[in-house]
């Protein structure tokens, strides 16, 4: 949340220029304050776990949201949570008229697919270009990032030679940037994908920025200049366990994995019970709520289809 002080303060500039959040008087004096609406996109294959990690990082901070979770209406997914679908989740028909100050993209189990052959690919295209009209900043996580990074930019995926699963050590690159504001020069996040995208290629592009990378696992948090995207390519939102749970379920399949790497206690080979991400998670999503969301998005949401469509 941002601080308000009298104008004038000497320590207002120092800072600003630290991306610390000042409230002036007058400006104080003339803030509205709303719910913020925050859609989530929810491709992951077990739902509930899903909206349990994001709702935990997004509670996090003393705003006050409001939630909604849609599905996609053009694919059936196959697991047991149909009453659960039903019940608490919309299709983007009953939601396309309404406004939101934020949305968020999960990942999905279908990264070793091409775009155009997963079954949902062109609803998803839908709600991407609505959401240039109808949101005010967006947040894509893993497949989600790769995904909205090929719609808006034309960015492909690659394959890598294995899994690349496991808690990795990140630099941050832009340590002025607000979606960076209080990270350490270095930290961990978990990962979880078969593919990558390419930095070459992200570099090339002048309206996108890399905020933070792995030696091993790559690129992870991009920004587009307009502040309106933020893509992470990893998978930050993740419980204590969801990293061994994934193992045994590939395991299971026959898939042969690799154990997570940086995940188990080296004397036994077991899993570890600690972790050492969810710091930079919560900051994460606070950051993303307070400067790409809360700072900025308008007050009367109607202005987001009203100052587009002028």
């Amino acid at each position: 949340m941002p601080i308000r002080v009298r104008e004038g303060l000497p320590a207002i500039e120092t800072l600003a220029n630290e991306n610390i959040f000042i409230l002036g008087e007058h400006r104080a004096n003339h803030q509205d304050m709303r719910t913020l609406k925050i859609l989530i996109v929810n491709l992951m294959p077990k739902k509930i776990a899903a909206e349990t990690q994001l709702l935990r990082l997004l509670s996090n901070t003393s705003l006050q949201l409001s939630v909604e979770f849609l599905k996609m209406s053009t694919y059936e997914f196959n697991h047991p949570t149909s009453d659960h679908m039903l019940e608490f989740y919309k299709t983007f028909e009953e939601i396309k008229n309404n406004n939101y100050d934020g949305i968020i993209i999960t990942g999905a189990s279908v990264e070793q697919l091409k775009f155009e052959k997963v079954d949902y690919w062109n609803e998803l295209c839908v709600i991407m270009e609505w959401a240039k009209l109808h949101v005010y900043a967006s947040l894509y996580i893993c497949w989600g990032a790769q995904a909205a990074l090929h719609y808006h930019f034309g960015l492909e995926k690659y394959n890598l030679p294995s899994k690349l699963s496991g808690v990795y050590l990140h630099t941050v690159n832009q340590c002025e940037h607000p979606m960076v504001r209080g990270f350490d020069d270095r930290f961990m996040a978990p990962h979880s994908r078969y593919t990558y995208v390419s930095k070459k290629q992200i570099l090339e592009i002048p309206e996108l920025d890399i905020l933070a990378e792995s030696e091993k696992a790559g690129v992870y948090l991009i920004a587009d200049k307009s502040n309106k995207h933020l893509f992470v390519t990893g998978h930050c939102e993740y419980d204590r366990d969801t990293l061994k749970a994934e193992y045994i379920r590939d395991y299971i399949k026959g898939r042969n994995p690799h154990v997570p790497e940086n995940y188990v206690l080296k004397d036994n080979n077991s899993f570890t019970s600690h972790t050492s991400w969810c710091s930079h998670a919560s900051l994460l999503f606070s950051n993303w709520l307070n400067y790409y969301v809360y700072q900025h998005t308008p007050y009367d949401l109607e202005e987001l289809t009203q100052s587009k469509n002028e």
